[in-house]
């Protein structure tokens, strides 16, 4: 699969990628070879494969799933560069060019 000048651009844009005009035919040519070797594992039959979560067989630790906040609010708060009502404050990014 090959990808335009124009598809690379619009990747660099929404991964907020700031691209020089001589670097945008190398990285389509690099993101083309990359698809194009995704594009073959389609091709491998694995139809007999058994499914694995884990190469090694052993069972995993359970524990009781309990949601906590770890008790450091005040802490992690006392990092941001800048909060309000107890949450971090971003900058907007969305609907921003």
């Amino acid at each position: 699969m090959s990808l335009s000048i124009q598809d690379v651009e619009k990747i660099a844009r929404l991964a907020r990628i700031r691209l020089r005009d001589e670097e945008k035919e190398p990285l389509a040519r690099e993101l083309g070879s990359i698809l194009k070797m995704v594009e073959q594992l389609s091709e491998v039959d694995t139809g007999e494969a058994e499914l694995v979560a884990s190469v090694i067989e052993h069972p995993l630790p359970w524990r009781e799933d309990e949601v906590t906040d770890g008790g450091r609010h005040a802490d992690i708060l006392a990092n941001a560069p800048k909060s309000e009502y107890g949450c971090f404050v971003v900058p907007k990014v969305i609907g921003e060019s």
